[in-house]
C-alpha cells in the first residue's frame, strides 16, 4: 500500500513537471545540451524497497514492513545516438524493513530488522522523445549491481541468535521513466524506476529445519525508487 502511495506521489509530481514545462513558453533554454556526448550530475531520491517472498512451506507467510528510504549518487551520461543514451549511476540507497514471522508465535523469535546500506550501480539505457521546447519524456531500463554493507553474510551466528543474513552481492533489473526540464542554467529530471532483485538474497540458517529460514524458497528485493537529477 505504501509503495502505491509513493507511486501516485511520483505520478503527480511529474504531471505537475508537465505543466509547468508548458507554461514556460516556446525559449528554449540548453539548446545544445543533448548534442554534448558527455556529461555529468547527481541526483536525490526516496526509495520504498520491500521483499518479494516465495515459499517451500504451505501456509507460511511473512509480513514485511518497509519505511521510506533515501537515494543519494552521480551520473555519468553518454550520448549514442540523438535518442538514445547509456548512463552510469552509481550511488548509496539505505532502507530499514521488520519483518514479522507469522508462523512463529513467541514475540522474540517472531520479529526481525532488517537495516541495508547499498551502493548501488546501475548501468541503464536511456530512450527519449523528440524535444518539446524545454520538456523531454524518457524511459528507463538496465541492470545494477548491489553492494549490501549492512549484510550479515559472513557473520557465524544466524537467526537462533536473532540475526537475520542477507547476500552481500546482489544483481537487480531496473524499468523506469521520467521528464527532462530544461532550465536556464541546468536541467532537472524528475523520474520512477521500479528496481527488482534476480538473484535469491537469503542466507540459511545453519539449522536446514530452521523456522525462519527453511520455509522460504526465494528472498529478493522489489523497490519504488523517486530520483530527482540535477544536470
Amino acid at each position: 500500500m505504501k509503495k502505491r502511495i509513493v507511486l501516485v506521489f511520483g505520478c503527480l509530481f511529474l504531471m505537475n513537471a508537465f505543466t509547468y514545462a508548458q507554461r514556460i513558453g516556446k525559449l528554449e533554454y540548453l539548446p545544445t545540451f543533448d548534442k554534448h556526448r558527455l556529461h555529468w550530475g547527481f541526483y536525490l531520491g526516496l526509495n520504498k524497497k520491500a521483499l518479494k517472498i516465495d515459499y517451500k512451506l504451505p501456509n507460511t507467510f511473512v509480513d514485511v514492513k518497509d519505511d521510506m528510504g533515501f537515494n543519494v549518487g552521480l551520473i555519468g551520461d553518454f550520448r549514442i545516438f540523438n535518442n538514445l543514451n547509456l548512463r552510469l549511476e552509481p550511488g548509496i540507497s539505505h532502507n530499514v524493513k521488520t519483518l514479522y514471522f507469522t508462523n512463529i508465535l513467541t514475540a522474540r523469535d517472531s520479529v526481525r530488522e532488517v537495516s541495508s546500506t547499498y551502493l548501488h550501480l546501475p548501468l541503464l539505457l536511456k530512450f527519449s522523445a523528440d524535444r518539446i521546447n524545454n520538456f523531454r519524456p524518457y524511459l528507463l531500463a538496465g541492470l545494477s549491481y548491489d553492494f549490501n554493507f549492512s549484510s550479515n553474510q559472513d557473520n557465524s551466528e544466524d537467526n537462533s541468535q536473532r540475526v537475520f543474513r542477507m547476500k552481500k552481492n546482489n544483481l537487480m533489473y531496473e524499468l523506469g521513466f521520467g521528464i527532462d526540464l530544461y532550465f536556464f542554467y541546468f536541467k532537472f529530471s524528475p523520474s520512477i524506476r521500479g528496481v527488482f532483485a534476480i538473484n535469491n538474497e537469503l542466507v540459511r540458517d545453519v539449522d536446514p529445519n530452521s523456522q525462519w529460514t527453511a520455509p522460504i524458497d526465494y528472498l529478493g528485493t522489489r523497490g519504488v525508487f523517486i530520483n530527482f537529477s540535477f544536470e
